[in-house]
């Protein structure tokens, strides 16, 4: 996706963005890590244009499936086990 093709929006301090733009701050959308104004702003963004909106939706569902993977623990022995490698590592690491 060419940025000059699609620009859209304008930011707070009236600068026109890209779509690369706002694809930057999806992720940061999707965690509720924006202020106010910005989610508006990226909102507004997804509702005006459709390639945003895919990606959006496709962050989201990675997202999603990620974290019902995660759900799962891995058992205490693997746990153990790879503890042990990370401060080998790290005692290598230091030396």
């Amino acid at each position: 996706m060419s940025t000059d093709a699609h620009s859209h929006g304008t930011s707070p301090s009236g600068e026109v963005e890209s779509c690369a733009d706002f694809l930057e701050q999806i992720i940061y959308f999707l965690d509720n890590e924006l202020d106010e104004t910005d989610c508006s702003v990226v909102q507004a963004h997804l509702d005006e244009c459709g390639p945003c909106l895919r990606k959006y939706d496709l962050e989201r569902t990675v997202k999603a499936v990620v974290a019902r993977s995660c759900r799962e623990s891995a058992p205490d022995a693997l746990r153990q086990r790879v503890m042990l490698q990370i401060r080998a590592v790290q005692v290598r690491i230091s030396e």
